[in-house]
């Protein structure tokens, strides 16, 4: 057998053992800049996937696709969601202010699964802080594993 036949059947299988990216069975809130990201990804994915294409780079081509299917399986799920302003109880898109029980602040935006990231101080609204936080008040504790945190202020952004 050639060793261009192996390296063959190799690329065949590593692209069809790619499998799907999973998509989460919360619901699919954003923000409005979670939606903008999302519309974004799939632009730069459709421009990716034409150079690909032109390549003939059968295993690009079949990442970029599979990542198509992911967004484009977002986009259509997303439900934009605006926080209410003004509002006194925590929601989704809404900016929290949280003080420890050891004096330290934190700040953190509850959005989206797909445009959380924490070090950027964004947290998804699925996630153990976000859940713990939904519906208090300034001056309100939530407690997540075993600590316990106050609200001390309440942002529309």
């Amino acid at each position: 057998m050639s060793r261009a036949f192996t390296r063959e059947e190799d690329s065949e299988n590593a692209i069809a053992g790619i499998g799907e990216r999973p998509i989460s069975h919360h619901r699919n809130l954003v923000t409005e800049r979670g939606l903008a990201m999302i519309d974004s990804e799939l632009a730069a994915l459709r421009d990716d996937l034409g150079r690909a294409e032109k390549r003939a780079d059968r295993e690009r081509i079949a990442l970029i696709s599979r990542d198509l299917r992911y967004w484009t399986a977002r986009r259509e799920s997303a439900e934009l969601s605006l926080p209410e302003p003004g509002s006194d109880l925590v929601r989704f898109g809404m900016g929290v202010t949280l003080e420890g029980d050891d004096g330290r602040k934190v700040h953190w935006k509850i959005v989206g699964e797909d445009e959380a990231d924490p070090a950027k101080g964004t947290i998804s609204h699925v996630s153990p802080m976000a859940l713990a936080l939904y519906g208090k008040r300034i001056g309100e504790i939530a407690v997540v594993n075993g600590k316990e945190w106050e609200i001390v202020k309440l942002s529309d952004n």
